[in-house]
């Protein structure tokens, strides 16, 4: 597919999402928008499969239709189609549920939401793949319009405008595609864009440190337990040379966006045997707990300060007992840093993006600090630009960790004026991205840039990774000329003088009415006067 045709798919696709911008926020919308999109795939890949298999190629959406009704006139026929479907695909619509069949029924007056609520219930029952994945579309919420006829409306609009997609044909494109909507509806979303979105740069950079030097390796996995939309996970497969053979494990607190994930997975041509997905709470339950329980990759961008319970329990959790304290309440950053570790293999790699007060705060996380920088569980501290997040403006941190590692060094790398001032974000550029990977590769001094810390320099900072610490971007003021300064005052206070001989002429003009007006009036020009004559002088 050629870039022109990515972004007329794009551009359609995001259109589509105009019928429901008025209604609701994107937040909410995404979940319509997206899951019809989902909906119309797996309906139209099935279509044009079915057609092959019953060795009558189509040409068009109208042509593998018609070629399924037929089908299913004959008993036996329909029984080994269906039967053929599943085996591939593990679902199998009914031709009047099909996508292509519903928009006929639309043109014709005939379609229902019944209809389209029962071909999303026919999916979710075919396979635990599919268990509950529409349950976040509500097709008669008030939302989509007042009345059962206005849902209808909203709903048949935005299937109308899909149906000029033929998707199914669009391969890894419609992957991308679902990334471009996800990216533009964490753009809509504000601060609720950090429940499910990393912008495209941050997890390029997070995926190209973790993959590094194992690019060719076949059955690499990858761990994300805040994984969102599955979009940090799905980055892994565009830089690795062995992609049809990489697992992800993830786990989503929020089901809407788990769904959103499972969709995703999908739509990126995830074989079924290679996703591990699970929708529970990271820090209350440890996951996974049985084989594989650790991978050659974690990745993270979980919320950012936020709470959990902190209990006393927790202080007996693996994952936690080897510091004796717990990430406080207020703060449960370190508490997933610390199940991210747990889950790394001895020869992964681990990258996480968090909030700077990781770097500095004292009490429990100052004492988990200490405890991983003597075990040299801490390699590299990357500090980005303010502002490249949807969900917050304030600067990150990419930290790296590793396992068995032989110093107990720490490389730390100021990339926070690497950017470009974006409509509103700022953005991290390709080249920025590149500049941060190779200086993190050679792992050598940079000036102003980039400093490999020793131990005992950590140590004499009492384990206080603040970035400015470590890397000197201080630069020198140029010397101010007195004899400059002098000439541009005079220029100023010239401007100034003749401003106030503008502004007397105007006042001449002015008449006093009242006598309490004219000594008004000869006050302000005789202090006017005295301004500017002091200005000359």
């Amino acid at each position: 597919m050629s870039k022109q045709e990515s972004k007329t798919l794009y551009q359609a696709l995001w259109n589509s999402a105009d019928i429901l911008r008025s209604k609701m926020d994107a937040a909410d919308y995404k979940d319509y928008l997206l899951g019809l999109v989902f909906y119309k795939y797996l309906s139209d890949r099935m279509l044009y499969s079915a057609a092959d298999l019953l060795e009558q190629p189509a040409h068009s959406l109208k042509e593998a239709q018609a070629i399924y009704e037929e089908a299913f006139k004959d008993d036996e026929l329909r029984d080994d189609l269906i039967s053929e479907l599943k085996y591939m695909y593990s679902y199998a619509l009914e031709p009047g549920l099909t996508f292509t069949s519903l928009v006929d029924k639309i043109h014709t007056g005939q379609f229902q939401l019944e209809d389209l609520a029962q071909g999303f219930r026919n999916i979710e029952q075919s396979s635990e793949l599919f268990v509950n994945l529409f349950e976040d579309i509500d097709l008669y919420s008030k939302r989509l319009g007042t009345t059962p006829q206005k849902q209808n409306k909203t709903i048949s609009e935005v299937m109308v405008e899909l149906d000029s997609l033929d998707i199914a044909h669009e391969g890894d494109a419609l992957g991308d595609a679902y990334e471009y909507l996800i990216g533009q509806f964490a753009s809509d979303s504000g601060k609720k864009a950090g429940e499910f979105y990393t912008p495209q740069a941050v997890s390029t950079l997070m995926t190209q440190i973790v993959l590094s030097g194992k690019e060719d390796k076949r059955g690499f996995s990858v761990y994300d337990a805040a994984m969102g939309s599955g979009s940090l996970l799905l980055n892994v497969q565009k830089f690795s040379n062995e992609p049809g053979t990489i697992n992800y494990f993830g786990q989503e607190l929020k089901t809407s966006t788990y769904n959103l994930a499972r969709m995703n997975m999908i739509l990126h041509g995830v074989d079924v045997a290679n996703q591990h997905l699970h929708n529970s709470d990271t820090l209350d339950a440890d996951w996974p707990t049985e084989e594989p329980t650790n991978f050659d990759a974690v990745l993270m961008n979980p919320p950012y300060s936020a709470k959990w319970t902190a209990d006393k329990g927790f202080l007996d959790d693996p994952r936690f007992a080897p510091y004796g304290v717990l990430a406080p309440k207020s703060k449960a950053d370190f508490a997933f840093l610390l199940h991210g570790y747990y889950h790394l293999k001895d020869t992964g790699v681990m990258a996480i993006v968090l909030p700077h007060g990781v770097l500095f705060r004292g009490a429990a996380e100052g004492k988990i600090r200490k405890i991983l920088l003597e075990h040299g569980a801490i390699d590299t501290v990357i500090g980005l630009p303010a502002n490249i997040f949807f969900n917050t403006s304030i600067p990150t941190t990419v930290i790296v960790l590793k396992k068995n590692r032989k110093n107990r060094d720490v490389f730390f790398i100021d990339a926070s004026k690497e950017f470009e001032k974006g409509k509103n974000q700022n953005v991290l550029t390709n080249d920025a991205i590149d500049n941060i990977l190779q200086t993190y590769l050679a792992r050598e001094n940079v000036d102003k840039y980039a400093q490999l810390a020793t131990f005992d320099e950590i140590t004499e900072n009492d384990f206080n990774l603040n970035i400015p610490r470590y890397v000197d971007t201080f630069e020198e003021e140029e010397p101010i000329s007195l004899k400059h300064v002098a000439t541009e005052l005079t220029a100023v206070q010239k401007d100034i003088a003749e401003a106030h001989q503008v502004l007397a002429t105007f006042l001449d003009d002015l008449v006093a009415t009242t006598d309490d007006a004219k000594d008004e009036l000869d006050t302000f020009k005789s202090i006017l006067t005295r301004g500017g004559d002091n200005h000359d002088n």
